[in-house]
């Protein structure tokens, strides 16, 4: 398909993404539908004391969505579009074992009726996958699932004894893990030093499901430790009050905030403001349709990825004032209560529950400066945020410096690439001393990628998976994002030029006969990994074979989006927990940065001469 072609659907996907603006001029875009938060937040409102009358209407239309999104095979898988996994199937079968009134001492006013059928077909999916129902089996196979992190398998676990998924004994509570929920009382800045076996952005779940585990052994008939309550449990409330943001959503997460809910309701204090507070969050957060998502949104996130695909067409021009003036409101001005990270970074949304993060740092200010706003004291800030959040080894993790080893809290390639070439773009506007410092932090940041990657030449990202990979990966992905930071350094050492040699074939050896690109060779293609490949490939000086590659992908994107073809996301995305969403804007994006991309590539050199001869 020759370049010219590629205007027309270009355009189009321009168009239709300037028209999915909100009234501030920015986007927010929409998370799919998830069966695991949907079935989480109902039990909460249904265990809540003295649950309403509106909150029985909406646990019965969350119920009845995910009675219509059961697969065929009885199972529930994180979004409606994915195959059943066992975490999600458990939860939501043992939410619908506590409505419909098997669970002790449950808050329900009346059972609700359930198609008996449901009930047997997800039974008889788990037990296929566990070994059978019981209690034992289904621990073994939970924990199996999340090994020695402790994050989630202990809240499924706790979810499904408060359902009555696990029978009423004390043998149920003492399989479950502990949590030492004592520990987050100490200073912030020592959390890092226990190597806890769960993740930094845990500490809410941490609380309420640490306090209700021992009151629930106790209730079983477990020893009471005298006086443990009197004076922890005070200070660990008031701990979650600190914690929660105004509106109620920790990390404006459905899941996380409903186990809060579950954990204070279990221990006895369902009626504490908290609580109430959580479940506030969550009557607000249910959709139209009855479901409720992981998120609330990503908008901020979304935002910055809209910007840079719209300023990657220099020849057609971007009124971005309305983008500038809301990432400039948005940065974070003072120190996070929730991670206790310093003014400057940005988050995923400019909801009260999101937290800084290095990659919505990194996003927000590349998009900064594709808008050429000038390097002020807050954009400083924001530079100096990330480089303060760079690990030992290089590397940049997701929220916290030197936390630990468990996912989202070590280093990582995709986040680690998106630093630099946050680093590099505002690395000329920058005096000496910061480009100095922006030079070391680069530095190192790119010999922790040489080392990170892969033997075949790609590299693996934290935050991107892909379903159909046995080890649910994404190479596609990762090598793309950190080509086209490797690219854009123009980075002139030998290991630097080796690095992104091995990275591009292996990404032109992964590009389907079609021109599209998978999570790798063997897995179908699609629009959000296509259009990430031809980003990592279509660079002015790339050689004549990786050029003709990124044009296959161009065209294959071309074929499939058209100029009025629906935009539908694939579920690519990994959220906390390894929950997987699909966000309905990235297909659009990727897609038209990447074709402004080949665009804006210049004509290829002479027959007989090279791309570097040129």
């Amino acid at each position: 398909m020759a370049k010219e072609n590629l205007k027309p659907t270009l355009l189009a996907l321009r168009t239709r993404l300037l028209a999915a603006r909100d009234a501030r001029g920015v986007w927010t875009g929409e998370l799919s539908d998830s069966a695991l938060s949907t079935a989480l937040a109902v039990t909460a409102l249904h265990q809540a004391p003295g649950a309403s009358t509106d909150d029985a209407s909406r646990w019965r239309r969350g119920i009845a969505w995910l009675l219509a999104t059961q697969t065929a095979d009885g199972s529930w898988g994180d979004t409606p579009a994915l195959p059943g996994n066992l975490a999600t199937t458990a939860i939501v079968w043992a939410t619908l074992n506590d409505l419909r009134g098997d669970a002790p001492g449950n808050a329900a006013a009346e059972p609700v009726p359930l198609p008996a059928d449901a009930m047997r077909r997800a039974e008889a999916w788990i037990a296929r996958r566990a070994g059978s129902i019981e209690p034992a089996a289904l621990v073994g196979a939970l924990r199996a699932v999340y090994g020695a992190d402790r994050t989630f398998a202990v809240p499924i676990l706790s979810h499904l004894a408060w359902c009555g998924a696990l029978g009423a004994s004390r043998q149920a509570w003492r399989a479950i893990p502990p949590l030492p929920y004592a520990l987050a009382l100490l200073p912030r800045r020592l959390l890092a030093l226990p190597r806890l076996h769960v993740v930094s952005y845990a500490l809410p779940a941490l609380i309420a499901i640490g306090v209700a585990r021992p009151l629930a052994r106790i209730r079983a008939g477990g020893r009471r430790r005298r006086n443990w309550r009197r004076w922890l449990v005070p200070a660990l409330l008031r701990r979650l009050g600190q914690l929660q943001p105004s509106h109620g959503g920790y990390l404006d997460a459905a899941p996380l905030t409903a186990f809060v809910a579950l954990g204070l309701t279990a221990a006895g204090f369902g009626d504490n403001p908290v609580a109430g507070r959580c479940r506030g969050f969550l009557r607000d957060g249910q959709r139209a349709n009855g479901a409720w998502p992981i998120d609330t949104d990503l908008s901020l996130w979304v935002t910055s990825l809209a910007t840079r695909a719209l300023t990657a067409a220099p020849d057609i021009p971007f009124d971005g004032a309305a983008v500038l003036a809301h990432l400039r409101a948005t940065q974070q001005r003072a120190r996070h209560p929730f991670t206790g990270s310093a003014p400057g970074g940005w988050g995923w949304s400019d909801r009260a529950g999101a937290v800084p993060d290095g990659d919505d740092t990194a996003g927000a200010l590349i998009a900064l400066h594709r808008l050429g706003a000038p390097l002020d004291r807050a954009i400083r800030e924001g530079l100096l945020w990330l480089v303060n959040l760079q690990n030992r080894d290089g590397g940049l993790p997701t929220f916290c410096r030197g936390w630990g080893r468990l996912p989202f809290d070590r280093s990582c390639p995709d986040l680690t690439a998106h630093a630099c070439a946050a680093w590099n773009a505002w690395s000329g506007a920058a005096d000496r001393s910061l480009h100095n410092l922006l030079a070391r932090s680069r530095h190192r940041a790119l010999r922790y990628l040489r080392r990170h990657q892969n033997s075949d030449g790609s590299w693996t990202p934290l935050w991107f998976g892909n379903a159909g990979r046995a080890d649910h990966a994404n190479p596609v992905l990762g090598t793309a994002r950190v080509l086209t930071t490797l690219a854009d350094l123009r980075d002139g050492t030998a290991d630097a030029a080796e690095a992104r040699a091995r990275g591009e074939a292996w990404l032109c050896a992964a590009q389907q006969a079609d021109g599209g690109w998978g999570a790798d060779a063997a897995t179908p293609a699609t629009i959000e990994e296509t259009a990430w490949g031809v980003i990592a490939l279509a660079q002015p000086a790339a050689r004549p074979a990786v050029r003709a590659a990124a044009e296959r992908g161009a065209a294959w994107l071309a074929r499939r989006r058209g100029n009025d073809a629906p935009c539908t996301p694939a579920p690519i995305g990994l959220y906390f927990a390894s929950l997987w969403y699909a966000e309905k804007l990235y297909p659009l994006v990727w897609s038209i940065e990447a074709l402004a991309r080949v665009l804006a590539l210049p004509p290829p050199p002479p027959s007989g001469t090279t791309a570097r001869e040129s």
